[in-house]
């Protein structure tokens, strides 16, 4: 695993090269600052915007969170195929395996702009490392963004603002087999070729979409935005060979990390077709919370390309 810049993907290749991605913007100079420049947060009155989602082929049980107004999508228990099986596939997405999964309920859009800043008015969550977005100056605090995914936040803050909605991140096997579903498809939505109907990717958009705005990219528990649009963090440590001696039964990754490198599914805006299928696994850097709260170490990495879902429990 070769680092590229800070805040960057870092995806796997072949035998020990690296898969380059397209760079996104270094974040050093846009981080939030301590003093000087007084940081704007949105108002407490801010509304939660969910978009209007077209019929799919979704057989799940769907309800609403209480604490976010995030459509929530049951997934049952059951046993899925788990890794790449398609030509493109990586070093570390193999050995495909079978993994039991118990059931679940999983955010059926990203976070958006307008949930995390009720997190943010609530006290309990920081904001956003930056307020822009990939080519966006104004984004987190636009009401015209209000329904587009919250990008620029650690592992960490992804993590505490799902323990505020009474949620958790998801386990990388969870992620997979709501994008996948029962069958050993190599995108959410089947084989087909991805295009811009399909998905926000290889920057066709250039920046982020409104959540749920690609339908027929829905997985077969009608999960949407799974491929492109932000790459979404997982809780699990990442390991380079950590299929080949993985838990069958409700994985949880590896217990340690000296590198503290994080799962992160689903590629985002920025990434080619190859980087959206399904078992793609990328690592990033993730916070680590028993440094110096504000510290490089406490935030790890964070980009204009990384957001996050949550699930909770049955």
């Amino acid at each position: 695993m070769k680092k590229i810049f800070p805040i960057l993907f870092i995806f796997l290749a072949a035998c020990g090269a690296s898969e380059i991605q397209i760079p996104a913007p270094t974040l050093t100079s846009l981080a939030l600052p301590a003093t000087d420049i007084p940081i704007a947060i949105p108002s407490a009155t801010v509304e939660v915007i969910i978009p209007t989602i077209t019929s799919t082929e979704a057989t799940a049980t769907q309800r609403t969170s209480s604490a976010d107004g995030m459509p929530q999508v049951y997934i049952p228990a059951g046993t899925f195929r788990m890794g790449g099986m398609d030509a493109r596939r990586a070093p570390d997405e193999v050995p495909v395996h079978d993994v039991t999964i118990e059931a679940f309920w999983m955010d059926q859009l990203e976070v958006t702009n307008a949930m995390y800043a009720l997190c943010v008015n609530s006290g309990v969550c920081e904001p956003p490392q930056s307020f822009e977005s990939q080519r966006r100056f104004d984004y987190f605090e636009n009401p015209e963004f209000k329904d587009f995914p919250v990008v620029y936040v650690t592992w960490g803050q992804a993590k505490t603002y799902c323990e505020w909605a009474n949620r958790r991140l998801p386990t990388e096997a969870e992620w997979e087999r709501a994008g996948r579903g029962d069958d050993l498809r190599t995108f959410p939505w089947g084989e087909d070729k991805p295009d811009g109907t399909i998905a926000n990717f290889n920057f066709i958009v250039k920046d982020t979409s409104r959540v749920g705005s690609y339908p027929l990219g829905a997985s077969p528990f009608g999960m949407l935005d799974m491929a492109g649009n932000v790459a979404e963090w997982t809780n699990d440590f990442y390991d380079f060979d950590f299929y080949a001696t993985s838990e069958l039964l409700n994985p949880l990754g590896p217990q340690t990390s000296s590198s503290l490198n994080r799962v992160v599914r689903g590629g985002s805006l920025g990434d080619a077709e190859i980087n959206i299928r399904v078992s793609k696994r990328s690592s990033v850097r993730g916070s680590n919370l028993n440094a110096v709260p504000g510290s490089d170490s406490y935030l790890g990495e964070f980009s204009p390309r990384i957001g996050f879902r949550c699930v909770e429990d049955e």
